[in-house]
């Protein structure tokens, strides 16, 4: 049976009201999200899915590379939220509550959330979420938010050197591979779920299960920003999505972007 088959009765058994009721299904691209862009200027509706077997220039935030080899689960997915610009960082974290939800419950595994958009499993990187948009002044046109999650790989043949001490797959976790459609559709209603009450009972209560796997918290950490870097104790992320960091002289910073490492555990 063909992929694209495959894809086909996977829309026919979709339990979902608003995500993959169209499914665009490409054995390679440059990147989920880039061609979810290109459809969105064309005027995609709400929820039309990309998803692809692999990406040659998959990207994670701040413009750095994602590998993408055959074997992880790719996809981008189109949304037109009525938001705010500086609201659709919200998006990042419905997405990253529903992998990490998908891994705990389903797979059994021990699963964290790191500020703002990884997935971590025992300590290592499984799961990254990229969130772009499009705006006009405050107003969101649409948001492509991409989910990359590494399933069937073998990160110590396949990744690069310098990732494979950070990064794991649910195939090494799990010692077994794991069908990429029963996954793709599982991520796929849990995210629809998701979204669903974030509509529905706003930001604050997907957050508050978000912290639930966010175990930095109360943490030392260190933070790389744009122009400088902190170190202090993540005391919580607040109500918009910030990060907050008591630092050692008694400062409290909000951070809206950067990226997080541990002091200790």
């Amino acid at each position: 049976m063909s992929a694209t088959m495959n894809i086909e009765r996977l829309q026919e058994e979709l339990q979902t009201k608003r995500f993959g009721k169209k499914i665009v299904f490409l054995h390679e691209t440059v990147s989920t999200n880039d061609f979810a862009k290109k459809l969105a200027r064309y005027g995609a509706a709400e929820g039309t899915v990309v998803i692809a077997e692999a990406q040659t220039a998959g990207r994670g935030r701040l413009g750095r590379e994602w590998f993408s080899p055959k074997g992880g689960l790719y996809f981008s997915i189109v949304l037109r939220p009525k938001l705010r610009a500086n609201e659709a960082v919200k998006l990042v974290f419905v997405a990253s509550l529903a992998v990490a939800k998908v891994l705990d419950e389903v797979y059994g595994l021990r699963v964290e959330t790191k500020w703002p958009n990884d997935v971590l499993v025992n300590g290592r990187k499984i799961c990254g979420i990229l969130s772009e948009m499009n705006t006009v002044g405050e107003k969101v046109n649409y948001v492509i938010v991409g989910v990359g999650i590494n399933v069937n790989t073998e990160v110590q043949k396949k990744f690069p050197e310098e990732l494979r001490i950070a990064t794991t797959s649910l195939k090494n976790e799990l010692c077994r591979k794991i069908r990429l459609g029963e996954m793709f559709r599982i991520v796929l209603e849990r995210l629809d779920e998701i979204h669903k009450q974030f509509l529905k009972e706003g930001f604050v209560s997907v957050l508050a299960r978000w912290k639930k796997y966010a175990y930095f918290l109360g943490c030392h950490i260190d933070v790389t920003c744009q122009c400088e870097k902190l170190s202090g104790l993540a005391s919580d992320v607040d109500s918009d999505g910030t990060l907050i960091v008591k630092l050692e002289d008694g400062t409290v910073k909000h951070v809206s972007t950067g990226d997080i490492s541990l002091r200790s555990r």
